[in-house]
C-alpha cells in the first residue's frame, strides 16, 4: 500500500467519524433522518469545501463523490444505531477516530495550501484549522448549539499547534515533508486524545469574564 492510498483510507475513516459524531451530537435535538443526513454530510465535508472555495480550486468532493457517499452511509448508520452511538464507550471511540481525522485533514489542508503558495506563511495554518473545524462549526450553528470556539473543549487549540508546527518544521526541513507531516499529525492526535482521555479544557484564566462580574472589575 502506498502512502497516498493510506492517506486516502485514513481520510475516509475520518469522514466516517465526522459524520457519525455529528449525528450523535445533534441526537438530543430529535431530528429526523433527512436532518441527520444533512448534518452528517455538512460536518464531514464542510471544512474542506470552505478551504477549496477560498483557494479557488475545484472542491475536493466534486472530483471524488465517494466522500459524499461515505458520509451519507455513516450518517444513516449513526441515525439507525442512535442508542448505541450515544453509548459512552462507542461515542468515546468515535471521538478518538474523529481526532485522527482532524489531524489528517488539518495537515493535508496545510500542505495543499503550501503547494499553491497561498498567503504564506499564515495561509496554511488558517486553512488547516478551517478544514479541521469548519464542518463542526457549521453543524453547531445549524443545530443552535454553542460552537467549538465558544466552548472550553480543547479542540481548535491542538489543531492550531499542529499546523504551526508543520509549517515551521517544513520551512526548516523542506525535504522531509513526509516525516514532518507524520510528526505534526501525531502531535495533533496526541493533544486531542489527551484532552478526551483526561477531560482537559482551556484554563479559566484564558477565558473572558462576563461583564459585571467581580473578576472583570479587578
Amino acid at each position: 500500500m502506498t502512502v497516498a492510498e493510506l492517506q486516502y483510507l485514513l481520510g475516509m475513516a475520518g469522514t466516517v467519524a465526522f459524520a457519525a459524531t455529528a449525528v450523535a451530537a445533534v441526537a438530543p435535538k430529535r431530528i429526523d433522518l433527512f436532518g441527520a443526513l444533512v448534518m452528517g454530510v455538512i460536518t464531514a465535508i464542510g471544512g474542506g469545501t470552505i478551504r477549496d472555495l477560498i483557494l479557488d480550486v475545484p472542491v475536493f468532493w466534486s472530483q471524488d463523490l465517494n466522500y459524499i457517499w461515505v458520509a451519507l452511509a455513516a450518517s444513516l448508520v449513526a441515525f439507525i444505531a442512535n442508542k448505541q452511538m450515544t453509548g459512552r464507550q462507542v461515542y468515546r471511540a468515535m471521538l478518538y477516530l474523529d481526532a485522527a481525522g482532524v489531524a489528517l485533514f488539518a495537515v493535508q489542508a496545510a500542505q495543499k495550501t503550501m503547494d499553491l503558495s497561498f498567503a504564506q506563511p499564515l495561509g496554511p495554518v488558517l486553512l488547516g484549522v478551517i478544514t479541521a473545524i469548519g464542518g463542526g462549526l457549521l453543524r453547531d450553528v445549524l443545530a443552535g448549539n454553542d460552537t467549538l470556539l465558544m466552548r472550553k473543549e480543547l479542540y481548535a487549540v491542538p489543531v492550531t499547534l499542529g499546523c504551526v508546527t508543520y509549517v515551521s518544521l517544513h520551512a526548516i526541513f523542506p525535504t522531509a515533508g513526509l516525516t514532518v507531516g507524520a510528526f505534526s499529525m501525531l502531535l495533533i492526535f496526541c493533544l486531542r486524545g489527551a484532552a478526551i482521555h483526561w477531560h482537559l479544557y482551556v484554563p479559566d484564566f484564558l477565558l473572558t469574564r462576563p461583564i459585571g462580574s467581580k473578576e472583570s472589575q479587578k
